[in-house]
């Protein structure tokens, strides 16, 4: 993806588009949904079960949950809210037209927060649940790592605001490290 692509990802999906947060739901074994977009909602809190594994390296998946109407673009926002835990890489996701990874800045990964963004105004996403993307994490220590997940913006294909069903953080159990 050039960088231009990038910075029309970043700038299609927070320009104009105003801010939708997520109210978050109980989390359930390591993963959490959130209900129907609020105005500046708190996101969704995600706990990484604790481990006694010094370092861990753990893919974690982020989920939208499309509503009624098609979502071309989001910019999403994880935040590591406790623990010791560091992105060292991000992948595209699973539907048509949003499988290469998202736009992000490579700088922002040491801060313990990152925002990604993906636009495809030829394909959008269909009602349902959709991973858009699998996040990397390189978690340390025996406690808990606690995340949270907030949807920023999202848009339909004609560029006016979509609202999302909910957005979701789940571990990929199986895959970690």
């Amino acid at each position: 993806m050039s960088f231009f692509r990038h910075a029309a990802a970043i700038g299609l999906a927070g320009a104009a588009l105003g801010v939708v947060g997520c109210e978050a739901t109980p989390e359930v074994d390591g993963a959490a949904r959130a209900a129907a977009p609020a105005p500046r909602g708190p996101g969704v809190t995600v706990t990484a079960p604790a481990d006694e594994r010094p370092v861990r390296f753990v893919p974690w998946a982020v989920e939208l949950d499309v509503g009624d109407v098609p979502v071309a673009a989001y910019q999403i926002e994880v935040v590591v809210r406790s623990g010791e835990a560091t992105v060292v890489g991000v992948e595209g996701g699973a539907a048509p037209g949003f499988d290469e990874p998202p736009a992000y800045d490579p700088a922002a990964l040491a801060g313990g927060r990152i925002v990604i963004a993906a636009f495809d105004t030829r394909v959008g996403l269909s009602p349902g649940r959709h991973r858009v993307a699998t996040l990397h994490l390189r978690e340390a220590g025996a406690g808990p790592v606690v995340y949270e997940v907030r949807l920023v913006a999202a848009a339909a294909p004609d560029g006016s605001p979509a609202a999302v069903a909910g957005i979701g953080l789940s571990r990929q159990e199986g895959a970690e490290r």
